[in-house]
């Protein structure tokens, strides 16, 4: 020990060795970050990545290596002289648990650390409005992980989505206020239960997260995603590479801009939200309705009751013209909302997910027409409009994501 120190109190040296393991623990979460975004690297990559020296990177990965964070992939091509060792974030010994909550149908996902689904199961969990799930989701999970033979101590953390106005400090649903018995925290409800960091995040938002990170959104700065699922319409926001969440979280309900003021009650008590017209749910509703009055279609000798979107774009692909006229107008609509968000967001790409992602062309087409009808000119000239090549993994993988990043971030 140096002079310095010997003549410090003991207070002081026990604050700077304090603050030396800080700064360690700070460099060995970012480069985690670096190995979880970025694949592989080699020391020198990783050096160069963190600003620091070969000895202290050498140092560090030696360290993590020993606490089964890191493993070695293989050797590095290069041209000339020793080829260098890769290093990877093991996937052998820690864990995500990923949990898709939602109002139809819930599931349950393990992925290890780089992004395989291990395991995964439906859970008997679904958000119905009014019901409390907070106590029936951890012992669902409880039930899930002792089928899974995963044991709780090898996760690093849980990240839930769902539906709803979600405020990700606290943990509260304000748009599903019931899902805890008091309005309480189902974050803080489940880190008391499973002794893990629990993280919530808005369904879409998540979904945008996996697109930015491993989908048609990598590397963007600006994109907008768009998940036309059974129950609603979400919409997420790439800003500057950042997911954009608000204020309270909240940000990106598009779907409950008015586009009909004498339209249909919306779910949120309002009348002719964006949502009553373009979620799956309406296009079900609305080719019974037309069947019923007689119109021509595939669909007619079927069992009205048991028609779902699966049908409709299946007949839609055979021809089926009041298939593909509904489908159509959906995109329209939607196309109309979107044009708003495009003069406000600018962005490069638009990304369309959920179950109307599914009949491709038939949805992206008119979505595209009505921007390009509604838009400035300028503002479609870098413009793309895609359908997601994800589809439902990236929900999951945005929730992986998110997890780890808030688990590695530097504070």
């Amino acid at each position: 020990m140096s002079d310095l120190y010997k003549s410090a109190p003991d207070s002081e040296i026990v604050e700077r060795e304090s603050i030396v393991d800080l700064k360690k623990n700070k460099l060995k979460k970012k480069l985690l970050q670096h190995l979880y975004n970025g694949g592989n690297f080699t020391i020198a990559q990783l050096t160069k990545q963190l600003h620091t020296s070969v000895p202290s990177v050498t140092a560090l990965v030696e360290e993590l290596i020993n606490e089964k964070w890191v493993i070695e992939v293989g050797i590095a091509e290069v041209q000339l002289g020793r080829k260098p060792t890769l290093y990877s974030l093991n996937p052998y010994e820690r864990f995500v648990l990923a949990l898709d909550i939602n109002t139809y149908q819930s599931k349950a996902y393990i992925l290890n650390l780089q992004n395989k689904v291990m395991y995964s199961d439906d859970i008997p969990v679904c958000i119905d409005g009014d019901s409390p799930i907070a106590d029936q989701l951890i012992r669902a999970v409880e039930k899930f992980l002792a089928i899974s033979a995963y044991r709780i101590e090898h996760f690093v953390g849980i990240s839930v989505s769902m539906p709803g106005l979600i405020n990700p400090r606290t943990g509260l649903n304000y748009t599903y206020p019931h899902v805890v018995a008091d309005g309480g925290s189902l974050v803080y409800l489940m880190k008391s239960a499973l002794q893990l960091p629990v993280f919530i995040i808005n369904d879409t938002q998540a979904i945008t997260l996996g697109e930015h990170h491993f989908g048609l959104a990598k590397d963007m700065q600006h994109a907008i995603t768009v998940n036309m699922d059974w129950g609603g319409v979400g919409f997420g926001v790439l800003v500057n590479g950042q997911v954009l969440q608000g204020e309270s979280g909240f940000a990106g309900e598009l779907g409950h801009i008015q586009v009909r003021p004498d339209g249909e009650l919306c779910h949120c008590g309002k009348v002719g939200c964006l949502d009553t017209v373009t979620k799956a749910s309406y296009l079900i509703k609305r080719i019974k309705e037309l069947l019923k009055e007689g119109r021509v279609s595939q669909l007619a000798n079927k069992n009205i009751d048991q028609i779902d979107i699966e049908m409709v774009i299946e007949v839609a692909n055979r021809g089926d013209g009041l298939a593909i006229d509904l489908l159509h107008d959906i995109g329209k609509e939607m196309g109309k909302g979107l044009a708003i968000a495009v003069h406000l967001l600018n962005p490069k790409t638009i990304i369309i997910n959920g179950a109307l992602a599914k009949a491709g062309k038939f949805i992206s087409n008119p979505i595209e027409q009505a921007i390009y009808k509604y838009c400035l000119a300028d503002y479609k000239e870098n413009l793309s409009i895609v359908i997601s090549e994800l589809g439902e993994s990236a929900k999951v993988l945005g929730l992986q994501a998110y997890a780890l990043n808030k688990v590695l971030a530097e504070e």
